[in-house]
C-alpha cells in the first residue's frame, strides 16, 4: 500500500467520507441536500490539499489510479475536426494525432526546451514524440551503410540511435521515461492514393525497440488538409501548399529520413525533402538528417504549459 494512501485511510477524513457514504444509503434526500464541494473540513492532519469532500475523493482516486500520460493530454486538449489541434485518428482505433500547421504539441524532454513535439496519443495511453531538430548535421550517417532498407536487420541508423545516441545524448531521466514499443517498418508503395492501405502496409511489419523515426503515413496524417494532402499521391500533387497545413514538415535546408522503405526496391527508403515533397533515395545515401521518435511510458507525468512553443508541456 502506498504511504500516501495508507495515511489517508488512517485519517479522520477517510472515516468522515465513509460515514457520509453510509449516511447516503439511509437518507438520500438528507445526504444530497448539500453538494460535496460545499462540505468543508480541516485538512491539517489528512496530508491532502483539498478542503472539501469532493476534492478529497478526487485526490483519493488519483492516489489509487494515477492518471496516465495519454489521459492527461486527452483531458486537457479538446478534440477537433478542423484546423490545428488534436484529432481522432480515423485509420487506427483509439489513437489520437496532432494535426495542422502549428498545433500546441510542444514538450520539454531530455532538458530540451520545446525541443520535441507530440505525434500521437496511443491506445495504451503512451505518447509518441519526435525531435524537431536534426541530429545528423555533421556525422553524415547513411540510413544503412550496407544499402539495406530492412530497419530490423539492424541498419546503421537503428544501431546508432539505440546505441550511441541513446547512451550519450539522452540523459538518464529521459532514458527511464522511454518505453520499448512496436514501430511500424512495413514498406510503402510510392505514390499510393489509399491511406488505409498504406497504414496497413506499414503496420504489417513491426520492430520492437527504443528509438526509431516517424513513418511516411505519420508525416501525411499530421496534415489537417485531408482533401488536398491526405494521401501520398495527393501530397505529391499539392506539396507546395501542404507545407502550411502540416507541422511535421522540415524547417531546415536539408531533407530528413523516414522509417518507411520503398515498396518496390530493397535498397530505397522514403524521405521528406526540404520543400515537403516525399521522395526516395538509396539507403546508403549520407545526406539525410535524423529526427528521432520515441514512445513515452504511460506513467510519466505531464505538467505545466499549454503545449505552445513558448509554454510547452514538461515531461516528468
Amino acid at each position: 500500500m502506498k504511504p500516501k494512501l495508507k495515511k489517508f485511510i488512517n485519517s479522520k477524513l477517510f472515516i468522515f467520507i465513509i460515514t457520509a457514504l453510509v449516511f447516503s444509503t439511509i437518507g438520500v434526500s438528507a445526504a444530497t441536500y448539500f453538494a460535496s464541494s460545499q462540505v468543508t473540513y480541516d485538512n491539517k492532519t489528512s496530508g491532502l490539499k483539498s478542503t472539501d469532500v469532493q476534492g478529497a475523493i478526487d485526490e483519493l482516486y488519483n492516489v489509487c489510479f494515477p492518471p496516465k500520460a495519454g489521459d492527461t493530454i486527452l483531458e486537457e486538449v479538446p478534440i477537433v475536426t478542423t484546423g490545428d489541434g488534436l484529432y481522432k485518428d480515423e485509420y487506427e482505433n483509439g489513437r489520437y494525432i496532432f494535426k495542422g500547421g502549428n498545433p500546441n504539441n510542444y514538450v520539454t524532454f531530455n532538458n530540451e526546451q520545446a525541443g520535441w513535439r507530440i505525434i500521437s496519443v496511443e491506445p495504451d495511453k503512451t505518447i509518441k514524440i519526435m525531435k524537431i531538430t536534426n541530429i545528423n548535421t555533421s556525422n553524415n550517417l547513411a540510413w544503412d551503410s550496407q544499402n539495406s532498407n530492412n530497419w530490423a536487420r539492424p541498419v546503421t541508423l537503428n544501431t546508432y540511435l539505440n546505441g550511441d545516441y541513446l547512451t550519450n545524448f539522452l540523459n538518464s531521466t529521459a532514458r527511464s521515461q522511454i518505453v520499448d514499443s512496436n514501430f511500424s517498418i512495413g514498406a510503402v508503395a510510392y505514390g499510393s492514393n489509399n491511406m488505409s492501405a498504406q497504414v496497413s502496409a506499414e503496420n504489417s511489419n513491426k520492430w520492437y525497440g527504443n528509438i526509431a523515426l516517424p513513418t511516411v503515413s505519420e508525416y501525411i496524417r499530421t496534415n489537417s488538409n485531408k482533401s488536398s494532402c491526405g494521401t501520398l499521391n495527393l501530397m505529391h500533387s499539392n506539396y507546395s501548399s501542404c507545407v502550411s497545413t502540416g507541422w511535421m514538415d522540415t524547417t531546415s535546408v536539408t531533407w530528413w529520413w523516414t522509417l518507411s522503405p520503398y515498396f518496390s526496391d530493397s535498397n530505397y527508403v522514403l524521405y521528406v525533402n526540404s520543400d515537403g515533397y516525399v521522395r526516395y533515395s538509396a539507403a546508403i545515401s549520407t545526406y539525410g538528417a535524423i529526427r528521432p521518435a520515441v514512445y513515452l511510458n504511460s506513467n510519466v507525468q505531464i505538467t505545466g504549459g499549454d503545449g505552445s512553443q513558448v509554454n510547452p508541456y514538461t515531461i516528468k
